[in-house]
């Protein structure tokens, strides 16, 4: 016999970060309750998107075109490239400080224990933007994890053996801390007092 509906859309819920079997089966009722439209309307949202959205050939952020807005906008400079994790670190960059260059995505940090490697996060491609020769100078915008200072080191070294200019953002953002989570002020005084490394 099938699983019924209900016990199939709150285990599905979880799949969301941070979302528990009480918080699931919460919204989940809520969504019968309250807002089937608005349910519905998040049901086709989310097929759409799982169908339309995937990654820009250039940077690697998320986007329905084959090339993102910010890497088609020629007005940005394009001599400088913003190294980050993933795309949420993108958009917290975007919100809360003044940058005008562009970006390249890893979609995650280098992780040996975790099976995570240099070909994983897009590296030759990366290396592709480097030899390039617009790029001369890479801002390295990791995590301030272990994680996230390793593949910033690994990141840095790469750009240096193709005598680029490597900054690294400042420290204001606290170690262990994950970009998507700080507070606007604290990212925008360290991506401003980014340092050579």
């Amino acid at each position: 016999m099938a699983e019924p509906l209900l016990d199939r859309l709150v285990d599905s819920l979880r799949c969301l970060p941070g979302v528990g079997p009480k918080s699931a089966q919460r919204m989940a009722f809520h969504l019968l309750q309250r807002n089937r439209e608005g349910g519905a309307r998040l049901g086709e949202l989310l097929r759409l998107s799982m169908e339309r959205i995937s990654h820009c050939t250039i940077c690697r952020d998320f986007t329905e075109a084959a090339v993102c807005r910010t890497c088609s906008d020629s007005t940005r400079e394009q001599e400088k490239l913003c190294i980050v994790e993933s795309p949420s670190d993108l958009a917290a960059l975007e919100k809360a400080t003044n940058y005008r260059g562009l970006y390249f995505v890893l979609h995650g940090k280098l992780s040996p224990l975790d099976g995570i490697s240099p070909e994983m996060l897009g590296v030759d491609a990366l290396c592709d933007r480097f030899e390039n020769g617009t790029v001369t100078e890479v801002i390295l915008a990791t995590n301030s994890t272990v994680e996230g200072e390793a593949t910033a080191h690994y990141v840095g070294e790469l750009a240096r053996a193709r005598n680029l200019s490597v900054m690294r953002i400042a420290h204001g953002v606290p170690l262990g801390g994950e970009l998507e989570y700080v507070d606007s002020g604290t990212l925008s005084h360290a991506f401003a007092g980014r340092t050579q490394v």
